[in-house]
């Protein structure tokens, strides 16, 4: 009789191969204020929502910062857009926006995740993912 895998022996082999795979992978590494520059002026930061879609903000090269909530349905609970400025300080990203969050300053560490992908975490601690667009 040959004996057949269980589901727990493919489940754990899933997870390994997965495991060994993001190990030989590009490794998270924190950006330093050049390469925030880099990765961030003139570009559409795309940040990834709970309930899926994305929410897109636009990072302009002249320090403005626009965004935009209507594609995940922002305009049935709050003013669905707004527009602030951004800056780099030390090796955070920075921002106010005019309406939203009340104004208040906000400044987030960003780590590069590989390929276009950024982990960004706020000064109060709040995470999450973003992808770079063009």
């Amino acid at each position: 009789m040959i004996a057949r895998p269980s589901f727990v022996t493919l489940a754990s082999a899933v997870v390994i191969a997965g495991a060994v795979f993001l190990s030989a992978g590009v490794q998270a590494r924190e950006l330093a204020a050049e390469d925030i520059r880099e990765k961030i002026a003139g570009k559409r930061i795309f940040l990834a929502v709970p309930l899926g879609g994305e929410f897109p903000l636009f990072y302009r090269k002249d320090g403005r910062v626009d965004g935009t909530g209507e594609a995940v349905g922002l305009g049935r609970l709050a003013r669905p857009t707004d527009s602030g400025r951004w800056w780099i300080s030390g090796n955070r990203l920075c921002q106010r926006w005019q309406t939203w969050y009340n104004g208040q300053q906000m400044c987030f560490q960003l780590v590069s995740l590989g390929g276009d992908r950024l982990r960004w975490t706020q000064d109060n601690g709040d995470t999450g993912i973003a992808r770079i667009g063009n």
